[in-house]
């Protein structure tokens, strides 16, 4: 007779793969199931809806539907969960079969309630949702929404695995565009893209010939011209070799043989400059019919001079350029760019390949971004778990091996969401950067948005405690563990949100980070002389100006039970010891105070300067609070709340002041008022070249004239403060809604180029500062807009008739402009912001297209399509329709 024995554990071990299984099995159905989501009212206040009652921040919030529809079998089980990230925090769910939970950041949990009923097959299930602000770019929804169960692998829904948002999110229909229905925004469909830019004309190739970007403080362009299509024969010997092969591959690129017979000649000589003119970077030029001959204040200058030389040498037809005398320095000494990529990563390459366009237009401070909530992205020897863990994102809900899915990257590292440089990574970057006289910038963003590190210190010291190595566990640990304080971030984190400035072991991980970061610098053969100590955004959102106590509210605001807030670290005992000592005074103080703690490291590490965003420093009371030689700040104030006035607080008080501000240099925001345009907006609806070419970065009050504010209003603007002048003018790209290298590259070019022409040029047009002087759109009349109009046709020409086919022949995922249209008794009229650009058409839905000539303007009928199309043909703009 044959006995079977099973024991308990065996028996448990078929349970739980069984359990495993069904889990499984419910994963895969509903990761099939197809999401819609579709904005229904970003009205909703003014519609019935009590935005105040649910807590939304100036009681404004907007009505959604998400859809989930079952193409498959019945769904009824009830262990599941859909998480899904929204950058808006969810106020109310209008369907009681679902329930949504805030998890941390924009990560969201749908779980169904006892009263749900399962996902019939052939079915939709409809859940109404508010949110707190308004959806007005089909970017506020994120991809990858993905579904668990149990001990069950997580899998993405795979309809909304894409970076395609239109495969699940529905066209904003009416005036949903409208941020409040006073909005005076103008939505930019085909007629009203065909009006804007009916004001710049294609000109002549002659009108543009001796022309170089960025535009030169003095040039004299003469009547002959040279001819390099036999090459060049460079004399790179005033350059390092690394400069030198930059140049020569920047040639090379260009189709430009560098073994010719055209001498171009260097020298350095600083002595030959005067006055505003010696400054780094100077040069003059001078291009004969015999030979080139460049001389630099510096090695800057040559660098830059031989860089003029290749801004003129022509995209098609005979490689000629014309004969000319320059003499040029740079209008600041700062002209920067910064790349965020804590929120996504974004590879080596892509970084490169964006020195490498800093370069063609002498920008030359890289600031970078290197960590942030989301994310630690650079290696440093000795702390492994800020690799290990804090620069990958999974789906671990306990985050002992990475950080939580956030901003779409989806419950695996496989995506953006995961990516680190290497020690290695560092260096080659800071070579690279060398080479084109770019000096590095590193931001580590404390005390808050840092919880990628302080996710990561927690694994270090969960690591060591177990190791019985108390006191090495705590070396770097950045959590107060008695720390209760409810406080929420303005991206949605906890306190985890917030390194505590209070203790002992954040200011040996920052001097640790800094050594590190340092050694590197000089394995690269640079000295590190600035660093950026980030700074912003410690507080806690809900004791804003727009919440109110729901026991005392005030109208036109959130309302909250306020009594149950806390001011960050406000419960740590640590921080509460420090206050009474009085080594500080409250707590609104700590992070500024934190701040001259910090530039205390930064001294003892021989660094020249500390940065940080502005209102990191708020605080202190100057410049000379700080323990660094000099203090920069990157001032992001908006200019219609104010900036046009408060800048000039920060220049008087000593800081050097980089304008950052968001509404004219944030190049993650949309280039146009258009729902399927990507980015954020809540500083401007657009910023598209030609606002950014028209910005006066030195009399902040002067672009009142020219511009409006995030509503598509006038605004006034003066200072009747002293005005020392702007150090320099950075552009910034954050990534919450950049996920990949080729968004990057959209958002950053060609905007960059008109960037880049400000931080060089100084326009005639730009009035200099007067204190008291006030600019209105519409009511004063200061600036000489012809004057700014010719400027403009002459830069917009240049980019579309050369310097984006100089780009065409990189790898960037550059933006072209979507084109304008109208269809008047019949006729198909076309045109494009940067003309030179070439435009086609389709009158069969864009099954086939055709070549626009606008002198030869078409008979069309019904819908046309109309796109722009690169100059090398390879690439279209978004295509657009008109009637």
């Amino acid at each position: 007779m044959f006995k079977l024995s099973i024991s308990a554990a065996a028996i448990a071990g078929l349970l739980a793969s069984g359990a495993a299984f069904a889990g499984q099995q419910t994963v895969d159905q509903i990761s099939q199931l197809a999401v819609n989501y579709t904005i229904n009212d970003n009205h909703a206040g003014a519609n019935g809806v009590d935005c105040a009652a649910l807590g939304a921040d100036w009681a404004s919030c907007n009505k959604a539907t998400i859809t989930l529809t079952n193409h498959g079998a019945a769904i009824t089980d009830k262990d599941w969960a859909i998480y899904f990230p929204s950058i808006r925090q969810i106020l109310k769910i209008d369907n009681d079969q679902f329930a949504v939970t805030h998890i941390v950041g924009d990560l969201h949990k749908l779980t169904p309630t006892d009263k749900f009923t399962g996902f019939p097959a052939g079915k939709s299930v409809e859940i109404p949702i508010v949110n707190e602000y308004w959806q007005l770019f089909m970017t506020d929804v994120i991809p990858r929404w993905y579904v668990t169960s149990g001990e069950a692998t997580p899998k993405v829904i795979a309809s909304t695995n894409s970076e395609d948002l239109s495969r699940f999110v529905s066209p904003l229909g009416g005036d949903q565009w409208k941020r409040t229905p006073e909005d005076k925004n103008i939505l930019m469909t085909a007629e009203a893209r065909f009006e804007k830019n009916s004001d710049v004309k294609l000109l002549n190739a002659r009108n543009l010939r001796g022309q170089i970007l960025p535009s030169p403080s003095r040039v004299t362009v003469h009547g002959e011209d040279v001819d390099l299509s036999h090459g060049v024969k460079l004399d790179l010997s005033a350059l390092t070799a690394p400069s030198a092969r930059a140049i020569s591959d920047r040639f090379a690129l260009l189709g430009v043989k560098t073994d010719g017979s055209y001498p171009v000649k260097t020298a350095i000589a600083a002595r030959e400059f005067k006055g505003d003119d010696a400054v780094p970077g100077a040069y003059r030029l001078q291009i004969g019919p015999k030979e080139a001959r460049i001389t630099g204040y510096d090695e800057a200058g040559v660098f830059y001079g031989l860089q003029s030389v290749l801004s003129l040498i022509p995209t098609q037809g005979a490689m000629k350029i014309a004969t000319l005398d320059a003499e040029d320095a740079p209008r600041f000494q700062y002209r920067g760019m910064f790349i965020d990529v804590g929120r996504n990563f974004h590879s080596k390459a892509s970084i490169l390949r964006a020195l490498d366009q800093m370069a063609a237009y002498k920008l030359n401070k890289f600031h970078f971004h290197l960590t942030d909530d989301e994310g630690w992205r650079i290696e440093i020897p000795g702390l492994p778990e800020l690799t290990e863990v804090g620069s990958k994102r999974c789906h671990d809900l306990s985050e002992k091996t990475c950080l939580l899915p956030q901003l779409g990257s989806g419950p695996d590292t496989s995506t953006n969401g995961s990516g680190y440089f290497s020690k290695a990574d560092y260096i080659e970057i800071l070579k690279y950067a060398k080479a084109r006289h770019i000096e590095v910038i590193p931001e580590i963003d404390v005390p808050a948005h840092a919880r990628a590190a302080v996710i990561s210190m927690e694994a270090r010291y969960d690591r060591l405690m177990k190791e019985g190595k108390a006191q090495e566990a705590a070396a770097y640990r950045l959590l107060d563990p008695t720390d209760t304080s409810n406080t929420t971030g303005v991206q949605f984190y906890d306190r985890t949100g917030y390194l505590n400035p209070c203790l002992e072991s954040s200011r040996h991980f920052i001097d640790k980070v800094i050594g590190e970061i340092q050694q590197m610098h000089k394995e690269a053969g640079l000295a590190l002389t600035t660093w950026h100590f980030g700074g912003d955004e410690a507080k806690n959102i809900y004791l804003g100006p727009g919440y109110t106590d729901k026991n005392k509210p005030e109208a036109g605001k959130g309302q909250l039970d306020l009594s149950k807030q806390d001011k960050p670290w406000a419960k740590s005992q640590v921080c509460q010891t420090m206050l009474k000592e009085g080594k500080v005074a409250d707590l609104e103080h700590l992070p500024s105070w934190f701040a001259v703690e910090v530039s205390k490291i930064v001294n003892k590490h021989g660094i020249e300067k500390m940065q940080a965003w502005q209102d990191g420093l708020k605080d202190a009371k100057d410049a000379s609070a700080f323990a660094t030689k000099r203090v920069g700040v990157n001032f992001w104030d908006t200019l219609y709340w104010g900036g046009a006035d408060s800048v000039n607080d920060w220049a008087n008080k000593g800081y050097e002041v980089t304008i950052s501000n968001p509404d004219y240099v944030y190049l993650d925001f949309p280039y146009e008022v258009d729902p399927q345009e990507p980015g954020y907006y809540w500083g401007t609806r657009f910023t598209d070249e030609r606002k950014l070419f028209s910005f006066a970065p030195n009399n902040l009050p002067q672009n009142a004239e020219t511009s409006v504010d995030r509503d598509g209003m006038t605004f006034a603007a003066k200072s009747d403060k002293p005005w020392p002048g702007a150090h320099g003018i950075s552009a910034q790209l954050w990534s919450e809604v950049v996920r990949t290298d080729d968004e990057l590259e959209y958002r950053l070019f060609p905007r960059l180029i008109a960037m880049a022409e400000r931080a060089w040029h100084q326009a005639g047009w730009e009035q200099p500062f007067q204190a008291g002087k006030e600019y209105q759109g519409g009511v004063t009349h200061h600036v000489d807009t012809k004057a700014l109009h010719q400027d403009w046709e002459r830069f917009a020409n240049l980019l579309g008739q050369r310097e984006l086919a100089k780009v065409d022949k990189t790898t960037l995922a550059y933006r072209l402009p979507v084109p304008g249209a109208q269809v008047a008794a019949g006729v198909l009229a076309a045109n494009v912001s940067l003309p030179g650009l070439g435009i086609e058409y389709s009158v069969d839905g864009g099954k086939q297209w055709q070549r626009y000539q606008d002198n030869a303007r078409p008979q069309v009928s019904g819908e046309v399509m109309v796109r722009t199309v690169s100059p090398d043909g390879k690439r279209t703009s978004r295509a657009t329709t008109v009637r």
